[in-house]
């Protein structure tokens, strides 16, 4: 089957903004997260990623956290208040997905969402805009959820893989997949593997669905979750209580709460160049130029090579450094090893645990 009627299909996009960037700190901070901050050029991932959706629908949902939510409001001046659906706290996107269903489906209850990302950086809007389009009418024409993964072109470990099944059909001429089995995060000698035969994909974090649907899966297959979105759905018009019951929910991620648990299940292979700006290894990629250095603010070197130096308020030698990145802000210093960079975050960890109140 040939699915045609791409363009015209009714969609929402949600994006999700909640996350706090610990592994890009200290440019990062919790109440200013790396989708805010302007990494890749004059505007921020968070802008980019709403001028995306906004060739696709007019329909654009953005879903903070409250700490940034005032700073999402103003870097998105033509952002109806209505569609700011603003989590209390950080509880996971499971939480923060069935949060955004339960303020939809009182508007729109038999639309087809589309769930992203803020913090992706992508240069082909055309070629991603083409992929949600097909991910949304694949989704609506065979009533399951749709992923939308990507061939990768290096063996990441920081990255979840879907591994494919047999066609099922196509839509905007984009094959759509069946969903094998997904792997969390492998090791190098197994990425290298799956690299190598073919039949794995990363898995982006992206997916589409009817309300319905997310329903349906939610009943069968992660009924807790199924529960508290029925008490978010009752709470919509209790900001107070709502906020409450939010409150209690705990902190998982929808993959591990739901996706990899249904059989409802099917992906589309995106064709659009990626990157999940999850680490200064990542953002050392998009960033550095032909002498393999990627510089900010007032920096000065002498025979250092492949290497990231972002100064802030006063001038930063170096000398002689090769795979190193140094990063000074007001909130902090970091110097590390760029291969080393995915360990930040569990750094930020030891530093909020001896800072947090007694």
């Amino acid at each position: 089957m040939i699915i045609t009627d791409c363009y015209n299909a009714p969609m929402i996009i949600v994006i999700i903004a909640g996350g706090s960037g610990t592994r890009l700190w200290p440019l990062s901070q919790p109440n200013y997260p790396k989708h805010l901050l302007r990494l890749t050029g004059k505007t921020s991932l968070l802008e980019n990623t709403y001028r995306r959706a906004k060739a696709v629908t007019k329909d654009v949902y953005i879903l903070p956290e409250a700490s940034h939510s005032l700073e999402v409001a103003k870097q998105l001046p033509d952002l109806p208040p209505e569609h700011l659906i603003v989590e209390p706290a950080r509880r996971g996107t499971a939480s923060a997905i069935a949060l955004a269903l339960a303020r939809i489906k009182q508007t729109s209850p038999h639309e087809t969402v589309i769930f992203l990302h803020a913090d992706h950086h992508i240069v082909d809007d055309e070629g991603f805009a083409r992929t949600v389009r097909a991910a949304a009418a694949a989704s609506a024409e065979a009533q399951k959820i749709t992923l939308i993964g990507l061939k990768p072109n290096y063996p990441a470990t920081g990255f979840g893989y879907i591994k494919v099944g047999t066609p099922i059909n196509t839509s905007e001429d984009l094959p759509v997949l069946e969903v094998e089995r997904f792997v969390e995060k492998p090791q190098l000698e197994v990425a290298t593997q799956y690299v190598a035969d073919g039949r794995y994909l990363w898995n982006l974090g992206l997916f589409a669905a009817p309300v319905a649907v997310f329903e349906a899966n939610l009943r069968q297959f992660a009924p807790e979750l199924y529960g508290a979105y029925q008490e978010l759905c009752r709470r919509q018009d209790d900001p107070k209580r709502l906020s409450e019951a939010y409150l209690e929910l705990p902190a998982l991620p929808i993959d591990t709460a739901l996706i990899e648990k249904t059989n409802r299940i099917q992906v589309i292979p995106g064709r659009f160049d990626w990157a999940d700006i999850g680490s200064f290894f990542d953002l050392h990629q998009i960033l550095a130029g032909k002498d393999h250095n990627a510089l900010k603010g007032d920096v000065y070197l002498i025979e250092c090579e492949d290497s990231m130096i972002h100064g802030s308020t006063k001038p930063v030698i170096a000398v002689g450094l090769s795979g190193i990145v140094v990063v000074d802000t007001p909130e902090g210093l970091l110097v590390c090893a760029k291969e080393k960079s995915q360990l930040v975050g569990d750094a930020v960890k030891q530093l909020q645990a001896k800072t947090a109140p007694p």
